[in-house]
């Protein structure tokens, strides 16, 4: 049997065997093709998978970074109405601000998707180790030659301000090649004015020390304010110019008031606004070391103004630190001290811009001020916009779309002395609308500030 079997092989054929030689190699070359085929397939599948990945994940993030963020501010928001309490006169402005949010809804949905979704925005870059030290970037779409950098403290009235209320002005100037960096800070009652001034120096410094990193030009970096936000931006400029007037104090330096090249006051308390509000009439005697006040703008008083506008008295004061603190923190004040007339000197040039219609801070307090700079030496200008309110120059009219003075005013600043992009300027399109104009002029009128 076992013979019969090993000798059938030997009856085939030396043709026979050929082609069953062939016919066995044809299909093991067929499956190894298929098996090609199937690797090839599944490997395109997989680089497509892995393409997509990167898409899905910034997506998630997104989503998960806009709940996070929506959560933290409605956190922070329960706090302060412990704070608050239950008082008339803020409750009908927080109806007031959440009706002029609604009609202005349309275009703020617009930024928002940009904020959350456009890879042209770096969110939540961490800069210190404090609670909300962070900022976000936004980035120009060409990325060639380095680009100049504005950073940019937001304004809410020491209370609301949020880094991504930089937004639309973040885009609209990362379209004219210039990087934006909004820094965020503790807010009350997560901190007082030391800790916003604190966490805005920390926030410059950052940006002074890493803007290469993100395509910036870091001998052109300017500094930019608006309400509180230049409040507070001008007080971390003018504390940082003292700091470098006393060497022989030790104090740590991590970046210069030379490293800036400009610093822009958009609506700002920069007197005492906010601070002091209104106007405070300070009269200098004895070589500029004492100050009286007007029976008509004294503290006292003038603490009573904002507790009747319901920004009561006891939260006030908390947030200025008592009433010593508003003479530290008041700019206008400090640099009549005879004694930093060195570190006034370091300021670099500084811009005011105001409307003449804001009632929420006059522009008188802008005016006082530029007026205190140029007197202790300081270079300093102002701008006055005939008719515009506290919100038109930020929001009304950027939403607007079209020509923008202040805009305009900004960029032609920012770009002097650099021809190619001042020619980008001049053919760059209209700014498209983003709000209806009838909405618009229904939040001009209900706006609290």
């Amino acid at each position: 049997m076992n013979l019969e079997v090993d000798a059938k092989p030997s009856l085939l054929s030396s043709s026979d065997k050929l082609f069953t030689h062939s016919l066995t190699d044809a299909t093991k070359h067929h499956h190894h093709h298929q098996r090609r085929r199937r690797c090839s397939s599944s490997s395109s599948s997989a680089d497509a998978k892995l393409r997509d990945a990167p898409t899905r994940l910034n997506r998630a993030q997104s989503i998960s970074h806009a709940a996070a963020e929506t959560y933290l501010v409605t956190r922070l928001s329960f706090i302060l109405l412990r704070y608050l309490g239950v008082g008339y006169r803020w409750i009908t402005r927080l109806i007031a601000l959440g009706c002029y949010a609604l009609l202005l809804m349309p275009g703020f949905l617009q930024v928002a998707y940009y904020y959350f979704f456009s890879s042209q925005v770096r969110r939540s870059v961490v800069y210190g180790d404090q609670p909300r030290n962070r900022l976000d970037l936004f980035l120009p779409a060409n990325s060639g030659e380095p680009k100049p950098v504005v950073i940019f403290v937001t304004g809410g009235a020491w209370i609301i301000g949020y880094k991504a209320w930089g937004s639309l002005l973040g885009q609209q100037l990362a379209e004219r090649d210039i990087i934006v960096a909004c820094i965020d800070y503790r807010n009350f009652p997560q901190g007082t004015i030391g800790d916003m001034v604190e966490d805005t120096s920390q926030g410059i410094s950052f940006v002074c020390n890493h803007l290469t990193e993100y395509g910036g030009d870091p001998n052109r970096i300017y500094l930019m304010g608006q309400s509180a936000g230049a409040h507070i931006s001008a007080c971390a400029l003018l504390e940082q110019a003292i700091k470098e007037s006393e060497p022989e104090k030790g104090e740590s330096i991590t970046w210069s008031v030379s490293q800036l090249k400009a610093y822009f006051g958009l609506s700002g308390g920069l007197v005492s606004v906010k601070l002091l509000c209104f106007l405070i009439i300070i009269e200098i005697y004895n070589e500029g070391m004492a100050f009286s006040f007007s029976k008509r703008y004294n503290l006292p008083n003038l603490v009573d103004h904002f507790n009747n506008r319901g920004l009561y008295r006891s939260i006030f004061l908390s947030i200025m630190e008592g009433e010593q603190g508003l003479q530290r923190f008041s700019p206008e004040v400090q640099i009549q001290d005879k004694s930093i007339r060195d570190a006034v000197s370091r300021l670099p040039p500084i811009t005011l811009f105001h409307g003449t219609s804001d009632y929420s801070i006059p522009s008188d307090a802008s005016k006082t001020f530029v007026d205190a700079l140029q007197r202790a030496g300081a270079q300093a200008k102002l701008v006055l916009y005939e008719g515009k309110t506290h919100t038109d120059l930020f929001l009304q009219d950027p939403l607007r779309g079209g020509k923008d003075e202040l805009f305009d005013h900004l960029v032609s600043v920012i770009h002097a002395g650099d021809k190619e992009a001042l020619d980008k300027d001049a053919m760059a399109p209209p700014r498209r609308r983003l709000v209806p104009e009838f909405l618009l002029k229904l939040a001009r009128k209900i706006s609290p500030f």
